[in-house]
């Protein structure tokens, strides 16, 4: 079966849980930036948590399927129509044969993830089938969607000869919020700002030059305590450098492996789904945060995931459905 892109959207591209064990060598993690909507979307339809998905930024493509299909939409609050009909998140959809899915723009929230049953079938390169936009490799590609690709899929078609949307639903909360400002808690950095707190003493803007690989933030610009230069230091996704114009820059999912900036702090991980759904003119505010507390905010996140996990599968064994 195949997915045929009639119109790509801004910028869609196929991602998964990323590259992992590559770093050493300049090799970017990419994968979901959003891995919580990622995995719920992919447990909707019955595929593991990691398998390959489209990732939605903005604004979304228009495609049509050659068979029937299940699928689930998870992350920002996005407009998607089929057939005449509005289709809502964070739910299980079957579609018929030929239907065409019009994804329009994020109401709320930067990234939208569609998740098909049994994943799109895509070729892994150095383990991970996701998209290196910036290195020009994997996914399909190397590139986001383009009008006239073909996506082919995994699985057998299904029996459903109409749409038909699950009568029950997943909240997202509170992994996934779209309040103002977002509330994003950091980890102490090898460097200090000059004075100590400034970081969290402000409110930040996010910048439109923010893109994958990281947020670019306006507001008071900071100063690091030590002005001296520095070597290129190993970075990661979650990494708050803070560059010459005093403005900083979270690193995300396609970060680069090291960079020569002062390394004010680290988002952590259980907050990232929240830096992945900022959009350009969105506020945070950082506030500091332990290593003993990020391990246990990340193992609830990870709790919430497997129970969510248990429900969605027992829902799906069960076939409840209702046109």
């Amino acid at each position: 079966m195949s997915v045929h892109v009639l119109a790509p959207g801004l910028s869609s591209s196929i991602q998964d849980g990323g590259r992992h064990g590559f770093r050493h060598l300049g090799v970017a993690s990419a994968g979901a930036m959003d891995a919580y909507s990622h995995a719920i979307a992919n447990l909707l339809v019955g595929n593991p948590v990691h398998a390959p998905a489209l990732e939605i930024t903005m604004a979304g493509p228009r495609l049509r399927f050659d068979g029937a299909m299940r699928i689930a939409l998870c992350g920002a609050d996005i407009a998607a129509r089929c057939d005449g009909r509005d289709l809502p998140g964070w739910r299980t959809i079957d579609l018929p044969a030929g239907s065409e899915l019009t994804l329009g723009h994020c109401r709320r929230g930067a990234r939208t993830c569609l998740a098909v049953a049994g994943g799109f079938a895509m070729s892994p390169l150095l383990g991970s089938s996701s998209t290196d936009l910036r290195g020009g490799f994997g996914g399909l590609a190397g590139r986001a969607l383009a009008a006239g690709d073909m996506l082919a899929i995994a699985n057998d078609p299904i029996a459903a000869d109409a749409i038909r949307i699950a009568p029950w639903w997943i909240d997202p909360a509170p992994d996934l919020d779209f309040a103002s400002p977002a509330i994003i808690r950091l980890l102490p950095g090898h460097d200090v700002t000059s004075p100590p707190d400034a970081v969290f003493a402000r409110e930040w803007r996010v910048a439109a030059a923010s893109n994958r690989q990281g947020l670019r933030l306006e507001g008071d610009a900071m100063q690091p305590a030590d002005t001296h230069e520095r070597i290129s230091e190993p970075v990661a996704p979650g990494t708050v450098q803070l560059p010459p114009d005093g403005r900083p820059i979270v690193l995300l999912a396609d970060a680069q492996t090291h960079g020569g900036y002062p390394r004010i702090g680290h988002a952590i991980v259980a907050d990232r789904p929240r830096l992945a759904q900022l959009r350009p003119g969105d506020t945070l505010r950082f506030v500091p945060c332990t290593a003993r507390q990020a391990r246990r905010l990340h193992c609830e996140q990870q709790q919430r995931l497997a129970r969510i996990a248990l429900a969605i599968g027992a829902r799906l064994h069960g076939g409840s459905r209702s046109p």
